[in-house]
């Protein structure tokens, strides 16, 4: 992948804000080598003395090997608990030949590190490690050649080793990365196309290593944006709205401004509450008597897929081969069926939260953001303030999902502070968390597929309402196919957004639901039907090791057991899941015994990150599967805690084993939500062979398994 093909990945048409200046970023630190890296293609290799190149917003890596030898990386990404501390580390310390300890990752903050979009996609593996790497290659270049005028030794008889820039010939020869950058300052831009390491040559990559912020996390040490403690600062809470799309009316705060010590505040459709004691700010906000206009009903979560089919407009064929209609006609089976599946929310345990304070006419906000660029570009809008005076101080993150794509407490709280002139912490409750995170969206998906006696699908007609088509390209090989996106602007009842690999949980639930009732109809075993059709080799061996691992044997129904399969792909990594469930016959109850998840994820950097993120994905995916909803009156969203909406718990998480494909000479893929698009489907299939219910609609509940039950009877 070219540096014009990444930059497009990053940036595409976004207008990008200022972002510090080489100049700006090599003054406020010491001396050392720095290295940095820029996606532009062309203008990447600008000469330091471009008084433009300075300007230009488009550095997104920056790297500093320091007089004491330690290494600094900035970049824009920030770790939300995916794991990229520790593995782009990896990768950095592989290409530069230090020890991982050596390294220090400074992310997301908006002073020091160079513009990044957000952390989103699995893209930071696949698209930022390169970067990486080719900045450490030309660091570890310029290091031998400075090595190589203080030993007097040529350059093609030095090596680097441990920090060291080392003589081939005596390795008693040798000088430190910090002593040849010690009193200099010698700024480099990446120059030369990298020649990385092979697998043989690695030390760090592939190597299994625990999360280095890891300690911090299990000694409470760990600063998150509920952390932050300011001197003077206040706690806000606010009384909020009964719906999404309700208007202030009119607001008695008299009970609540009269308390000692609590300054209300009104701006807007917000009202809030500010106190030095967080308890006693919620008791005012409560008391706060608040008048709202309330929207039409248009829909319910009982009636939203019709009204999404109804509403919907066909936007856009992604995917068309042959002619369909006359692969319907030359099938032997033709199978319509219609899926749906609710609206998720993220229910990270960290709720959104936020702590902002003014210094003179600068606003630095530490906030629980995927976005910190994003979130100080929207602080600068709402407060008619100039970039440049904002600051946004990433820290850790309880969570995101694509959920803390959007910064709104982060508004409210700077907003406050503002208005107030004290530091202010906004911390949404979990009913606030529940009412204004942006849900995944309601989704409906109809196919029609048709398919010969001997196994081979011929025709597939697909159209996707809400869920949108990443993922959903065609890896079984069908000759006649159309696939086609339905939406409409303001479609959904409240915000909706990206959720953990986006659409793809959803679709890909369909289609591998579908994929099984296709082999049902023509009574071949749902392995052999996936294998006689997939037509993508790494599809066929990531579908092979799952097999493999799992020790599949046909999925026959029986004693209330039963074994699913799904495959997808999501961020360039393949994945095919096998589930093992078994279904209680009188309650509906389904109890998930073992899955086993296999990836070709091309090279794996940190295998136990990988592993962990995959058992994360699949623990996140039984809840979508089998549990989570959220009932809703159009505007108003009824469930508002974990006492109604339920996720997986310690005591449905089902073992998980999980396996990669061993290709470790491949540019590496995403990581962090690809295991979570095939739970679904995996687990609704395997609710089939178990019961011989067939559940269209996700979460796939004991109530709509005993109606299907029924149905099957009657």
């Amino acid at each position: 992948m070219n540096a014009e093909e990444i930059n497009e990945i990053y940036f595409g048409d976004v207008d990008m804000p200022i972002s510090p200046s080489r100049r700006d970023f090599i003054k406020k630190l010491g001396a050392g080598l720095y290295i940095i890296f820029a996606l532009q293609p062309l203008k990447l290799f600008a000469e330091e003395q471009d008084e433009e190149a300075n300007k230009r917003p488009d550095f997104n890596l920056y790297l500093r090997i320091r007089e004491d030898g330690r290494v600094e990386c900035y970049t824009g990404k920030i770790d939300m608990g995916q794991g990229i501390t520790t593995s782009l580390a990896q990768a950095l310390a592989e290409e530069l030949e230090v020890e991982l300890n050596s390294i220090d990752m400074i992310m997301g903050d908006t002073d020091l590190c160079p513009y990044d979009a957000g952390t989103w996609g699995s893209m930071t593996t696949r698209f930022f490690d390169p970067v990486l790497r080719a900045a450490a290659i030309e660091a570890r270049m310029e290091l031998i050649k400075m090595a190589s005028i203080e030993l007097k030794i040529p350059e093609d008889q030095l090596k680097t080793e441990n920090g060291h820039v080392v003589s081939k010939a005596d390795n008693t020869i040798k000088v430190s990365y910090g002593s040849l950058t010690k009193g200099k300052k010698i700024v480099k831009t990446v120059r030369r196309a990298p020649v990385f390491k092979k697998p043989a040559e690695f030390k760090q990559i592939g190597k299994q290593v625990h999360a280095t912020n890891a300690l911090l996390k299990v000694t409470g040490k760990a600063k998150y944006a509920g952390d932050i403690q300011l001197p003077g600062m206040l706690y806000a809470a606010v009384s909020r709205p009964p719906a999404h799309g309700c208007k202030l009316l009119s607001v008695d705060k008299g009970k609540a401004a009269a308390m000692e010590g609590v300054k209300v505040i009104v701006l807007d459709n917000l009202i809030a509450v500010l106190h030095s004691n967080p308890n006693i700010a919620a008791i005012a906000a409560a008391a706060i008597r608040a008048e709202w206009s309330k929207p039409e009903v248009l829909a319910t979560d009982k009636t939203i897929f019709s009204y999404l089919v109804a509403e919907g407009k066909e936007t856009r064929a992604f995917e068309e081969k042959g002619n369909p209609d006359l692969g319907f006609a030359d099938a032997d089976f033709v199978v319509e069926t219609e899926y749906h599946d609710g609206y998720k929310a993220h229910a990270a345990i960290e709720t959104h939260t936020a702590t902002a304070c003014f210094e003179g006419d600068r606003l630095i906000v530490w906030a629980s953001t995927q976005s910190p660029f994003g979130t100080r570009k929207d602080l600068a809008a709402r407060l008619k303030m100039p970039l440049e005076n904002i600051l946004v101080k990433q820290i850790l993150i309880g969570g995101g999902f694509g959920g803390k794509v959007y910064s709104e407490q982060a508004m409210e709280a700077a907003l406050l502070a503002k208005e107030s002139g004290a530091p202010v912490q906004l911390a949404w409750t979990r009913e606030e968390e529940f009412m204004y995170d942006q849900f995944r969206p309601a989704a409906v998906m109809q196919i029609k597929a048709g398919v010969k006696k001997s196994g081979k699908i011929v025709a597939w007609k697909y159209n996707i309402y809400c869920a949108g088509s990443r993922g959903v390209n065609d890896f079984y090989g069908i000759p006649n196919l159309r696939s086609a996106l339905y939406d409409k602007k303001g479609i959904h009842p409240f915000g909706t957004g990206p959720w953990r690999a986006p659409g793809n949980n959803t679709t890909t639930f369909a289609r591998e639901s579908h994929i099984d009732v296709l082999a049902d109809k023509i009574g071949m075993d749902p392995l052999a039907f996936r294998m006689a059709n997939v037509s993508n080799t790494k599809m066929e061996r990531t579908l092979a090791l799952a097999a493999k691992t799992f020790n599949y044997s046909s999925a026959k129904p029986g004693k209330n057991r039963g074994v699913g399969i799904a495959l997808g792909n999501d961020a360039g990594t393949y994945v095919a899941l096998i589930a093992e469930v078994e279904v209680n016959p009188t309650t509906g109850v389904v109890k998930v015994l073992r899955v086993v998840c296999a990836q070709d994820m091309g090279q794996v950097i940190n295998p136990h990150g990988a592993r962990v993120q995959a058992e994360g994905c699949i623990t996140m995916g039984l809840g979508y599967a089998l549990y989570e909803d959220i009932p809703f009156n159009w505007g108003e969203v009824v469930v508002r805690n974990f006492d109604t909406y339920e996720i997986t718990r310690f005591s449905t998480t089902a073992p998980v084993e999980t396996v990669f494909y061993d290709d470790m000479g491949a540019p590496p893929q995403g990581g962090g939500e690809p295991a979570i698009i095939c739970v679904g489907g995996a687990i609704a299939n395997a609710v089939f062979h178990a019961s011989g219910a067939r559940v269209t609609q996700m979460p796939v509940t004991p109530e709509s398994i005993l109606e299907k039950i029924k149905q099957l009877k009657s």
